[in-house]
Formats: structure tokens, C-alpha cells, sequence
């Protein structure tokens, strides 16, 4: 028996020819052994093939993931944006207006965000700064759908079509743009500091006999002294959500992110994920973040003021080496329409720590406070009926009680001292 090693000779079973070829040159991390896309697996943290299983290491990398400094980056940097390597184009979803940086040669139908539909026409992305480091995701699917199974399960209140949701398990991953920004800072201030103090008051009131009589008591005054001051404080990786998408009270509640381990970037970790584009720039988000500054700074030119109370009337705040990164953030989102509203299931990539909304069914709620009504009713009828059973027994004893006393009566009254051979109390004459 023959064998031929050609890829072009025919085979005995008459079968077409097999042509010995190699995945296209575009293709992003093809598989070494068959060719096809591999994806990010969070649970092997490896580059994995559907399809043969193969599994390409990704090692960690040795280096600490640099901020850029604010100061060099608009005199020497400003106008030098990029793109991300394999997201060469973008689609804008026209109703939450998130805009999703699409991998080569894949196409999104559905916003991660608020499954709009896509329109296919995605156009060249738009240069951004590229981001300087991420934390990949840590929460493989299957683990993420558990903790938002879990979620709406306890959901007392959620219709019956969100739990019939939750069995389809529709999440998206999805890499979320922040900024983190460092900054030192030196604040003067000026303001008041309040010493409580005590002292006695005199008043009068009108007593039982309408008489006005004067008493004193002790009262707590605040005495007020002008000062001023200065405080400093660094600040290192506040985190600004650089997306409006989402309302950022949900993307907030994911923490904590474990940014100490964020990672230099690399775009295998992107592989299988969509990736959102930042849509706050770099000046707004720094805005947002000084306005996160100024809230501890207020409170430490208060615990510098001392005293019981503080009033500030000027804060001026200097920010000296301000720092900043572009990082991408692990998000597993379900976005659901129910009625005419859309909700949101986030779940932390990194720690599966789960937030959200969802509508109430107002049967259920019915429901259950007319149950509550049963319950309450049920228990007034109970004691109702103990009440008149009570009543029933105490209306008895008047005439148990008088006929008790008359025998004691008898009993004291007669001449011979209580004994067996004695006659009972009522044959006395």
C-alpha cells in the first residue's frame, strides 16, 4: 500500500485534491496548527483555538506600565495619535452613541451596550491615544453567566421574562476605556474654625400653678476664629470612566479594580472581546478627576482646620507632575429592552462582582402585599377570637369566687378546728 505526499495528487476514494495552505497574511493570531482565529481565554490566560483546542501562552510581561507626563504630552505629543493594532475600524451605535472599535474582518449586528442594532457600515477608526496598559480578564463566560444567574435569581421582584432571560445567558465582553491620572497637589485655604463651648442660660417658664418662675440650663455655643492653611496631598491612579455608554454610578459600583496589576498592553488580550473607544477626552476626563481630587482635599483642609466645625470659604488647589494612562478595563454586559426601557447587568471581569438594573413586575408586588394583608388579617382574627374566649372565662368567675368565699366564711366561722373527723364547713350550723 502507497502513499503520496503530494498535496496534489488525487486520492484513491476519488475525493478532491488537498491544497496544503497557510491562514490569510491579514488574519490576527492565527492558529499555528489549523489556521483559524484564536481568542483570549481568561481561564488558561492563553491565546485559544476553538476549533483543534491548540493554546498559545501568553507570558507576563516584566515591565511596569509607564504614564505619560501631562506637560510633555501637549508640548511633544499632541496630533501624534494612533490606532489600535486590529480594530482599523469603528461603528457608532446611533442610540446610546457608544462607538465599538471592531476587530479586522469581524463584524458586530448588536450594541454590547443597549442591543441596538448595528448599521453595517463601519467606517476607518478614528485615531485615539493609544492605551498604555489593561487588565485582562480574569472571569472565563461560564463563570461570569453563574454570578448573573445568581443575580437576577434574587431578584424577588423581577418579572418571570428576566429569569427566562437569564437562562439564555447573553453577555458580551467587552473592554472598557478609563483614564488614571496622578497628581500632586498643594492647596491654601482659608476659612472658620468652630470650638464649641458651654453656658448658662437663664429662662423662665410658667409652672403647674401658672405662676412664672425662672430657671437656668446649660446650652452648647460655638465660638468661630478665622484661620488659614495649607495641605498637601499626591493622588496616584484615580480612575475616570472615559465612556458614556453607561450611566457611571453603575461602572463605579464595580469597585474595586485591582489597578496595581494592570498590565503594559498588548492586543492578544483583545482577541474574542470587543473593544469600546474612549468617547471623554483627555482634558475632560482630567476635569472629572480634579473634581474627584477636590472632594478629599476639602476634607483635609477640615481635619487641618480642627476644632468641632469647619467652614471653608476658599480652596485654591495647584496640581504639579500630573501623570495620566489610557487603560482598558474587563466588563462582562447583558443589555436587555423590556417594555420600552432598556437594563444592564455588568460583571466585573477581574473579581465577577455583579451590578445592575431591572424592572418590577407590579403583579408580584401585588401579590405579595396582599398576602402581607392575609397574614395580618388572619392574625386579627386569631386574636379576636382568644379575646372573646377570654372574656367568655372571666364572665364565670364573679360566681366561682362568691361561692369560694362564703365556704371560707363558714369554715372560720365554725367551732371546730379543720380535721378529718370534724364536719365539713357547710353542715355548721
Amino acid at each position: 500500500m502507497s502513499s503520496s505526499t503530494d498535496p496534489q495528487a488525487p486520492s484513491s476514494a476519488g475525493m478532491p485534491p488537498l491544497a496544503a495552505k497557510g491562514p490569510p497574511a491579514d488574519r490576527k493570531f492565527p492558529c499555528k496548527k489549523c489556521g483559524a482565529r484564536l481568542d483570549f481565554d481568561p481561564a488558561s490566560r492563553a491565546l485559544h483555538c476553538p476549533y483543534c483546542g491548540f493554546l498559545e501562552r501568553i507570558e507576563p510581561s516584566s515591565r511596569e506600565v509607564q504614564a505619560t507626563n501631562w506637560d510633555e504630552y501637549w508640548e511633544n505629543h499632541a496630533g501624534q495619535e494612533t490606532t489600535i493594532a486590529g480594530r482599523s475600524s469603528q461603528v457608532t451605535c446611533a442610540a446610546c452613541g457608544a462607538v465599538v472599535l471592531l476587530e479586522d474582518r469581524v463584524a458586530a449586528d448588536r450594541c454590547p451596550y443597549c442591543v441596538a442594532f448595528l448599521e453595517n457600515k463601519p467606517e476607518e477608526a478614528q485615531a485615539l491615544i493609544p492605551p498604555a496598559g489593561l487588565l485582562p480578564f480574569a472571569i472565563p463566560e461560564r463563570q461570569a453567566r453563574d454570578a448573573f444567574n445568581d443575580w437576577i435569581a434574587r431578584r424577588w421582584f423581577a418579572p418571570n421574562g428576566l429569569y427566562q432571560f437569564a437562562n439564555l445567558g447573553q453577555l458580551s465582553g467587552v473592554y472598557v476605556p478609563f483614564w488614571t491620572y496622578d497628581s500632586m497637589t498643594y492647596t491654601h485655604y482659608t476659612g472658620e474654625r468652630g470650638d464649641d463651648y458651654t453656658d448658662t442660660e437663664t429662662y423662665t417658664e410658667t409652672d403647674a400653678n401658672g405662676q412664672q418662675v425662672t430657671k437656668t440650663r446649660q446650652v452648647t455655643k460655638t465660638r468661630w476664629t478665622p484661620v488659614s492653611g495649607e495641605v498637601q496631598h499626591f493622588f496616584e491612579n484615580v480612575l475616570v470612566y472615559a465612556s458614556r455608554s453607561m450611566p457611571e454610578y453603575y461602572v463605579y459600583k464595580l469597585e474595586p479594580w485591582e489597578l496595581p496589576r494592570v498590565e503594559e498592553f498588548r492586543p492578544e488580550f483583545l482577541s474574542g472581546f470587543q473593544t469600546e473607544r474612549y468617547t471623554v477626552g483627555l482634558r475632560d476626563g482630567f476635569g472629572k478627576a480634579r473634581e474627584m481630587m477636590d472632594v478629599q482635599i476639602r476634607r483635609l483642609c477640615e481635619q487641618d482646620i480642627g476644632g468641632n466645625h469647619q467652614r471653608l470659604s476658599a480652596v485654591h488647589t495647584q496640581h504639579v507632575g500630573v501623570t495620566f494612562k489610557h487603560v482598558l478595563l474587563p466588563l462582562w454586559l447583558a443589555a436587555y429592552r423590556y417594555g420600552d426601557q432598556t437594563y444592564r447587568i455588568l460583571v466585573n471581569g477581574r473579581t465577577g462582582k455583579v451590578v445592575g438594573s431591572r424592572p418590577y413586575s407590579w403583579i408580584k408586588i401585588t401579590l405579595f402585599v396582599l398576602a402581607i394583608l392575609a397574614i395580618i388579617l388572619a392574625a386579627i382574627l386569631v386574636f379576636s377570637q382568644l379575646a372573646r374566649s377570654g372574656r367568655a372565662q372571666r364572665s364565670a368567675y364573679p360566681a366561682d369566687r362568691e361561692a369560694e368565699r362564703r365556704a371560707q366564711a363558714c369554715a372560720l366561722a365554725s367551732p371546730w378546728p379543720p380535721g378529718p373527723n370534724n364536719p365539713p364547713a357547710s353542715m355548721v350550723p
